[in-house]
């Protein structure tokens, strides 16, 4: 492991690394992406425009722009070296799949679950070509030879081949028909294909690319792609499906497609010699088979998730896998060998289970911790988050350390109960426990036995007894069966008293029934729950029992009479486990909401919520001292929380709560409407969320304290005049810790501290009384030449939003006359300045290249003779044994 790149809360969606390799661009399932630094390890952008999970990420050749595309439907380019966003480009009516910028042209290409394929003209920001020729949806796409070819991959075991012809000129409207008719244009070639290359394009005068399908390749897989890509030089493709196998293509370089074709005309013409034809026949091409020939198909140890490919110099290709599993698999792939396999070089096997984890246990002394899944037993150092032992085991579900720490047993979904030594990682015994699944295991008090809970409608007792080893002299730990409570229906949870007196048993039937354990006759029935109680606990004191059940509801009751206390709605979905601290009357629960949520027994209240997990979570256990949560989800995670020293005050948690649903609420809000702008095809980038309306509070305060300050500054002129001689001026305290700077200095580090991408939706919030004072600060500050670019931008944008406004106002005649002559002649400056820069720095390029190519004409020579005193010396050599 060389690096961890830590992001926030949310799961990670999509990866994208740029061009150079130095950044990576990464897409978050609540719609948000993030650009870190590599070489850092520090994430310096983060664009906020779409409303779901980021499903596509895709950089320009250059990796100035970035392009991506979501769940909810929209595609969005974003300026990297700007941090900004360009525009949105709306079309598709479902989640955007794919998106693929075109080098030689300012195009991008796009595929959606809508089963388009669309084209986008980036100079005019719309869509001018629609692809709709499949059936399903758009899976994948890529491009190859060199972007003379699309491939499209769907929901069937067909990848659809599509020819690319670039149009360079756009033809004129006002041109003549027959003129028009010469041209190269596809309409009525188009048009006569079958529905495959049907389009819809409003615009014929428009086109740039004309796209025809050519034919298709079949997989071996049957159904749907999940991922189609190509390797950096476009030779290798490869796809997978959602089961193991990985099928690869080689692509025909132009060069070697001639070779071939060259190869088949002098066979044809052989062949019509020998038939004695006068002529070959002259149609001979080269199928679609024999340009994108299969290469080979890998099989890998599990369902694949998302590959990536890169192809050596010396023409071996690399693949790695990142499986279902939690596994990450190297292939290596000769491809000059006579018939290529694919050979597994190495996996990243390390740490967790390839499966969900279903249980959890803490060892007595707070160090170990247990989690069992359907493959293996773990057992992980708390301290050091390192896997100690690993035992292989049936599917488990629950599971306990037997006292002393040194044995864990665990109940599996066939009714078996297993034994497992942790000193050697051996299993010394299995017992036929149940006829179905043993749900639920618990240790006694008194610590002499356990009891266990299980689908065939029985409760049984055991007790832990030392018997003789056949093997050894020593005695080793066994289990022993003593009794049995037969029930009515199926048994979900069983647990004990603190004092032993009592065993609460959860059945199928919603109900919890209480019994005395010495005569196993029933004492309380609770009832009130709508679904089965999955989990239950008691309190340390034997006065609380606590259930939590599929209908999301989590009940406290009195143990003395079962009465019920309260009754909590607890998560958004089944809470799937509970347990109670130590020596207090707080619990936790864990839902199938993926959050954890701590609660007081006492009080009823809802203290904390623990979020971190992105899936249900499955179970959770509690250290013995009360320190320590241990969490399992079906996101194949285990986490840990450590409980702090920090107090926790219930208002600034509640008060955090409601901050947190405020924000949500504001991005679910309907997003301003920009006066003057087509809800069309385009639209602004970005998205109002907290960060936006936040700056824009900032730049009000800061025009109101200029304001402010103004207003004292003239009042101070008149009460000077008045006295005739100099007052002191009070310097305001904010101006001050910037350093007494003036007001109008202070707006504009307001400004400058606003985030690039953010600007606009900044703007747009920003209430129109407050824009004449921006624009008169505007002017000064073009004026003094500070931050052109920044108020450029800006300006243009207020003049956009407020244009009815701005113009039918008097007061603001004079200021956009000045700004229009300040504006114009900075700008040109600032051009100015640019062009001789970058005609200074291509002058550099050019003199380094004379001098590398220098230095390489003078290596090869060198080489050149070294290869000639070699040769001559082993000519030497061969004289002389001769």
């Amino acid at each position: 492991q060389v690096l961890i790149l830590k992001g926030l809360k949310q799961e990670v969606s999509c990866l994208c690394p740029s061009p150079d390799g130095l950044h990576l661009a990464v897409g978050y399932e609540d719609g948000s992406i993030r650009v870190f630094n590599l070489l850092s390890g520090e994430a310096n952008i983060t664009f906020n425009g779409h409303k779901a999970a980021v499903t596509a990420l895709q950089y320009d050749h250059l990796g100035g722009r970035l392009v991506s595309g979501s769940k909810d439907t929209d595609v969005i380019v974003w300026d990297v070296i700007n941090e900004s966003g360009l525009y949105r480009l709306r079309g598709h009516k479902d989640a955007v799949t794919q998106v693929l910028f075109l080098k030689e042209k300012n195009l991008l290409v796009t595929s959606g679950k809508d089963t388009l394929v669309k084209w986008w003209d980036l100079d005019t920001q719309h869509c001018f070509k629609t692809l709709v020729g499949h059936r399903t949806e758009v899976w994948g796409m890529a491009l190859i030879s060199e972007e003379k070819r699309l491939i499209t991959g769907s929901a069937d075991s067909e990848l659809r081949v599509w020819d690319i012809t670039y149009i360079q000129e756009v033809k004129d409207p006002d041109e003549p028909e027959s003129k028009k008719s010469k041209g190269s244009s596809p309409g009525a070639e188009e048009n006569t294909e079958e529905d495959e290359t049907l389009e819809l394009d409003e615009r014929p005068e428009e086109r740039l690319v004309k796209c025809s399908k050519v034919g298709s390749i079949m997989r071996e897989g049957r159904d749907r792609i999940v991922t189609l890509a190509t390797d950096r030089t476009g030779r290798i493709l490869a796809c997978h499906g959602t089961d193991a196998v990985l099928e690869v293509f080689s692509v025909l370089s132009e060069e070697e497609v001639q070779k071939k074709l060259e190869k088949k005309i002098k066979k044809a013409k052989k062949k019509a010699k020998q038939n004695s034809e006068e002529e070959p026949e002259r149609n001979v091409e080269l199928s679609l088979q024999e340009e994108i020939q299969r290469v080979t198909s890998i099989r890998a140890s599990s369902k694949i998730k998302s590959f990536d490919l890169i192809l050596s110099p010396k023409g071996e290709l690399k693949i790695v896998l990142l499986l279902q599993n939690n596994i990450i698999e190297l292939y290596n792939l000769n491809l000059s060998a006579q018939v290529p396999q694919a050979v597994c070089a190495s996996k990243i096997t390390i740490g967790g289970h390839r499966s969900d984890v279903r249980t959890l246990a803490f060892s007595s002394d707070n160090i170990a911790v247990l989690s069992a899944a359907a493959e293996s037993v773990k057992i992980w150092n708390r301290s050091t988050l390192q896997c100690i032992r690993t035992m292989d085991c049936e599917y488990a579900l629950c599971s306990l350390f037997v006292p002393g720490d040194r044995q864990v047993i665990v109940g599996t979904k066939t009714g078996k109960l297993q034994l497992y030594d942790l000193a050697s990682g051996s299993l010394m015994e299995t017992l036929n426990a149940h006829d179905g699944a043993v749900w639920s295991i618990a240790l006694s008090p008194d610590q002499r036995g356990f009891v266990t809970g299980g689908a065939d409608k029985c409760v049984k007792f055991w007790e832990f007894e030392l018997v003789k080893d056949e093997s050894s002299v020593q005695k080793r730990l066994s289990m022993k069966h003593v009794r049995v409570l037969q029930l009515d229906e199926d048994v979900l949870c069983v647990r004990y008293s603190p004092s032993q007196k009592l065993l609460a048993v959860s059945l199928l039937d919603c109900t919890v029934k209480i019994f005395y354990i010495d005569t196993l006759k029933f004492f309380l029935s609770l009832y009130g729950h709508k679904l089965p109680v999955l989990c239950m606990d008691i309190s340390y004191d034997g006065t609380l029992i606590a259930t939590g059940s599929a209908d999301r509801n989590v009940k406290i009751w009195g143990l003395d009479f079962g009465d019920c206390h309260r009754s909590l709605f607890a998560h958004d979905d089944s809470v799937m486990y509970l347990q109670f601290v130590a020596k207090s009357h707080l619990f936790f629960t864990a839902g199938k909401d993926s959050k954890i949520k701590q609660w007081d027994a006492d009080k009823f209240e809802h203290i904390q919520t623990l979020e971190g997990h992105h899936k249900e979570v499955w179970c959770l256990a509690l250290s013995p001292n009360g320190d320590y949560v241990v969490s399992a989800s079906h996101d194949k995670s285990l986490r840990l929380w450590e409980r702090t020293r920090e107090p926790l005050v219930l208002e600034e948690e509640r008060e955090m709560q409601r901050e947190a649903e405020y924000e949500e609420s504001v991005a679910k809000e309907e997003q301003p409407v920009v006066a003057g702008e087509m809800q069309g095809e385009t639209g602004l980038a970005g998205k109002k969320t907290i960060e936006t309306i936040k700056a824009a509070e900032r730049i009000m305060e800061a025009i109101e304290l200029y304001r402010e300050e103004m207003a004292k500054l003239t009042e101070h002129k008149a009460i000077c005049k008045a006295a005739g001689k100099e007052v002191p001026f009070p310097v305001n305290p904010v101006l001050r810790a910037y350093g007494n700077i003036t007001p109008s200095a202070y707006v504009l580090e307001v400004f400058k501290k606003v985030k690039s991408s953010e600007l606009e939706e900044s703007l747009l919030v920003l209430p129109f009384s407050y824009v004449p004072d921006l624009l008169r600060l505007f002017n000064e500050y073009i004026h003094l030449g500070s931050e052109v670019e920044l108020l450029c931008r800006a300006l243009l944008f207020l003049l956009k939003i407020h244009f009815g406004q701005i113009t039918s106002n008097h007061m603001l005649v004079t200021v956009i006359e000045n700004l229009k002559k300040t504006t114009i002649s900075r700008v040109s400056e600032a051009r100015d300045v640019l062009g001789f820069n970058m005609a200074g720095l291509q002058y550099l390029k050019r003199e380094i290249e004379a001098k590398d190519e220098v230095t390489f004409f003078a290596d090869a020579t060198d080489r050149f003779e070294e290869k000639k005193r070699k040769r001559k010396k082993k000519e030497k050599m061969v004289l002389a044994v001769l």
